[in-house]
């Protein structure tokens, strides 16, 4: 397993232009590659624990944690058919996964509505990676 500080030294490393902020219990990836910006475009984002509106992947479970990050509409649709609409505050979208398994790309519980996915406890990065650029790539695409 990947651990949360392995996986932030990677994706600092692997895509350039990315400063990360502590907010909403998680570390926060964005894209500001020339600091111009208070933050930039989110990327993605490492979550250690429940938040009061968000307790779908139970990360209070010792030793978990999930990455979440966008793929937009297209890629979101390619890996798991329509977008779902956007569920009530405190509540989870309407889609047919499970939110608690580890190492399973799903969509995110909450944000499925704006084409975001997540994984908890990756194993490899080979796992995340084609996936992790796909969303780097949008992001260059839209600066």
């Amino acid at each position: 397993m990947i651990t949360p500080e392995q996986l932030e030294d990677w994706l600092l490393k692997r895509y350039p232009g990315l400063m990360v902020s502590d907010a909403y219990r998680e570390r926060s990836f964005f894209y500001n590659p020339d600091g111009s910006k208070p933050k930039g475009r989110y990327f993605a984002t490492i979550k250690m624990s429940d938040g009061p509106n968000d307790k779908a992947s139970d990360l209070d479970r010792d030793g978990v944690y999930r990455l979440s990050f966008g793929l937009g509409k297209e890629g979101f649709i390619a890996l798991f058919g329509p977008k779902p609409a956007r569920p009530p505050k405190g509540g989870i979208v309407d889609m047919p996964h499970d939110f608690h398994q580890t190492n399973t790309l799903v969509p995110h519980p909450v944000y499925a509505w704006m084409g975001w996915v997540c994984i908890l406890n990756p194993a490899s990065f080979d796992r995340i990676s084609e996936h992790l650029d796909q969303a780097y790539e949008m992001l260059l695409r839209k600066s």
